[in-house]
């Protein structure tokens, strides 16, 4: 085998390589074909969790604030009526944000209301709407955090879809798609899922139940669809959920009661715990109970910076939340652990810099 470094035994080239941050993994690359082998093999990221050196990464969609004329050196932003959005990245552990490379070709930014998933070290935009045309696209593309590229994936088929339930599994490293409404305002049972390293869309079972507007979350080996409405009830959402089962390649029963009100289920996301979380209107996040109950529990109460507008993303240790204080107000960020057993949840205010206080459509995390 050759030396990956001249003079040391490849165990401790390997000790040196996997301490490089995940942001160097396409610099590393580049370097020679031994490096850019040891990066692609499993055995590199399996030595690098082992050793504790893997990091949680938040990824958002974020309208990137438009760039004011100043005459001094110091930038400053501005709010903009119609802002671009962009991929940007937050470490919750370290608190440092940063931006990746803009997809090639899409001039205007990400598409609005675009879908965010996580697969292993990619990172999956799915769908949105045409910034210029509001026109629904069924593009997919994805981000390489190892080779810090874009590339284009295979587009979703059937008719152009929006406002879907969309969630991620590590398991089939596969992203899953359900409901949503078509380009005539109907609201859609269809569900499909998009296999990552094949490129490849295959159809999903139809649910029970139209379901626009919906929210995914996969969790305990289950793709769940939380809320959304029937094309006849337009705004009116359900307190109902489904779930399918991977393993059995079947959708559950409905879950009539799932949520406690009738509101957007935007902000309910699968907990690192195995467990459904939501920003309640009232003012908190509460944790759906894992007996059997259907109880939802309250864990924490939000801050009152952050309750307008609210999105919740979780990550390894707990949660992200990010809102308004007011209805055109900055945007705010915080972080808290959240699990069983660890009691009422602390929130630590988030350091937003100017360039990533945009508002927020999407988010999902990953490990790196």
């Amino acid at each position: 085998m050759d030396e990956l470094i001249p003079g040391l035994p490849n165990d401790i080239a390997q000790e040196c390589l996997i301490r490089v941050p995940y942001d160097g993994f396409p610099t590393v690359r580049s370097v020679c074909r031994h490096w850019k082998q040891e990066l692609q093999s499993s055995q590199f990221h399996r030595l690098r969790k082992t050793a504790g050196l893997t990091r949680p990464v938040i990824a958002l969609v974020q309208a990137e604030p438009a760039l004011a004329p100043t005459a001094g050196p110091a930038k400053k932003y501005t709010a903009c009526a119609s802002p671009s959005y962009r991929l940007v990245l937050f470490e919750p552990v370290t608190g440092a944000w940063s931006c990746p490379p803009p997809i090639p070709g899409l001039l205007r930014g990400l598409p609005l209301f675009c879908h965010l998933a996580a697969v292993g070290r990619e990172l999956v935009v799915v769908g949105g709407c045409d910034p210029e045309t509001w026109a629904a696209s069924d593009e997919v593309h994805i981000y390489d955090f190892e080779a810090g590229v874009w590339r284009r994936g295979a587009r979703m088929p059937g008719p152009r879809r929006s406002f879907f339930a969309c969630a991620a599994s590590e398991e089939l490293r596969a992203v899953l798609v359900a409901g949503g409404h078509d380009e005539e305002k109907n609201a859609l049972r269809s569900a499909m899922a998009y296999d990552v390293g094949a490129n490849a869309w295959a159809p999903l079972p139809d649910m029970a139940q139209e379901r626009d507007e919906c929210q995914g979350a996969f969790l305990r080996g289950a793709f769940h669809v939380v809320g959304g409405y029937p094309t006849e009830a337009q705004g009116r959402f359900s307190r109902s959920a489904e779930a399918f089962d991977v393993d059995s390649r079947r959708w559950g029963p409905v879950e009539e009661d799932k949520l406690e009100a009738g509101t957007c289920p935007r902000a309910c996301v699968a907990g690192a715990d195995g467990r459904l979380y939501m920003y309640r209107p009232g003012g908190d996040v509460a944790a759906l109970s894992d007996d059997g109950s259907g109880v939802w529990r309250a864990v924490a109460e939000a801050p009152e910076t952050a309750r307008v507008a609210p999105l919740l993303v979780a990550w390894e240790r707990g949660l992200m939340l990010m809102g308004l204080e007011k209805q055109g107000g900055g945007h705010v960020g915080y972080v808290g652990e959240v699990g069983a057993g660890k009691g009422a949840t602390t929130w630590k205010t988030v350091a937003m810099p100017e360039e990533y206080s945009g508002h927020v459509q999407a988010g999902c995390s990953t490990e790196i």
